[in-house]
């Protein structure tokens, strides 16, 4: 299900040369300035190859980030900060705020961007997987992973890296707080929508699918609590999808937690619960509309036209009539005026990010070579630093044309 899954663009950057023609003072450390030209310009080249699987990444990313590293950590057996973290400008737009860039001379800004765009990558590999038809419980395992991946590394950053920023980041921007925080959970909460079908494939235990469906929602609904405050300029669209996945996932919520009470007798609560799910899910069908509508950045996706949305439409109303049915021929339950109260706690199933961490200094990058960097020198060809607001050429993403929806469930 490509466009199951709401994607913002990936962010874009201007070349980076890695010219330092005076500072580098010998072959070795000249061979660490080209090879970060050469491992940067071929990771970019990565998120927009379509052939590029999480092996392939992990690898061009590593190459670069462990020669980035050189410019990062110390390497002198001090403590100071690394004499070269400063040495180059990096520019980068971001997710929601078009061409403009952010501009940074900062080596860590250039990791934590460049780290954000591999996150990025790892949810539109994910979806990209997601929409193939008949995917495989192997494919499926792999959506789950990179989501989870994706995760891990924007908690990374803003754990550990982005903290380390000389110059904050503005509002709005990806590593500030609000946005980098809803890209974690969105991610967690798509991963669970994995687990949901899968459970709802196997049909494990109705309460469990409630449980897990409940979790979900309240992902979601967190994911747009955390945007409220942004710019409805850029965040709208983006609110829509979260708002949209809350509604959906709270009809599946009672849409199992009223299978559960049938199963205990507690059929007038049942019947309650059920039109709860009808409501929730009408009104998730509305936001798919308004999402639609809505303009702002990023793909558009299409929840409403999927067979996995739709399947639950008719599941509510099948449910909710058998209820009734049997309410009319053997419990006689009134219903109640108030939905029940959803008090669901998952114990399986719940997504939590993967531990990442950037890999170790590259061998290349020693304290000899370090120290045959210069800085007295300067670089010969120095210019002057770009303006903020010139823009940096978007990144041309594939077009990904939507496959035949066979209903696999596996979303």
């Amino acid at each position: 299900m490509t466009h199951w899954f709401h994607r913002n663009p990936l962010k874009a950057t201007a070349p980076v040369s890695f010219n330092l023609y005076g500072v580098a003072a010998s072959p070795a450390a000249n061979k660490i300035c080209n090879d970060l030209r050469t491992t940067r310009a071929r990771l970019l080249d990565m998120f927009t190859d379509l052939t590029c699987n999480p092996e392939i990444m992990k690898k061009a990313s590593d190459d670069y980030f462990s020669l980035l590293q050189g410019f990062i950590a110390p390497l002198d057996g001090t403590t100071q900060e690394n004499k070269l973290r400063f040495i180059q400008n990096f520019r980068w737009t971001d997710t929601l705020q078009g061409n403009t860039p952010s501009a940074q001379q900062d080596a860590v800004f250039e990791l934590v961007s460049m780290g954000f765009n591999v996150a990025i990558w790892y949810t539109k590999f994910a979806s990209r997987l997601a929409g193939k038809e008949n995917i495989t419980e192997d494919e499926a395992k792999d959506v789950h992973r990179s989501l989870k991946v994706a995760a891990g590394i924007f908690k990374h950053l803003k754990d550990v890296h982005i903290p380390r920023l000389i110059t904050p980041a503005e509002k709005g921007r990806d590593l500030e707080p609000r946005v980098i925080d809803t890209y974690i959970v969105q991610c967690q909460a798509e991963a669970q929508e994995v687990t949901i079908a899968r459970a709802i494939e196997l049909k494990h235990n109705a309460a469990l699918i409630a449980a897990l469906a409940y979790e979900t929602a309240n992902f979601y609904q967190k994911a747009d609590h955390t945007l409220n405050t942004l710019d409805p300029e850029y965040s709208s669209k983006w609110r829509k999808y979260l708002q949209l996945k809350q509604c959906f996932y709270m009809a599946y919520a009672y849409c199992y937690h009223g299978q559960t009470l049938l199963a205990s007798d507690k059929c007038g609560e049942a019947i309650r619960s059920l039109q709860e799910a009808e409501r929730c899910y009408s009104r998730a069908e509305e936001l798919c509309k308004e999402y639609r509508q809505t303009k702002g950045p990023g793909s558009t996706a299409k929840p409403s036209e999927q067979l996995f949305f739709r399947k639950l439409g008719v599941l509510i109303k099948t449910t909710l009539e058998k209820c009734q049915r049997e309410n009319g021929f053997i419990y006689f339950h009134k219903v109640p005026a108030e939905a029940p109260t959803l008090e669901l706690k998952a114990s399986y199933g719940l997504a939590e990010p993967t531990a990442f961490e950037f890999p170790s200094v590259s061998e290349q990058c020693t304290p000899e070579v370090y120290a045959t960097f210069d800085l007295t020198r300067g670089p010969k060809d120095e210019k002057a630093k770009p303006k903020q607001e010139e823009e940096v050429k978007p990144v041309k993403e594939p077009d990904l044309k939507p496959q035949k929806d066979t209903g696999c469930v596996i979303s």
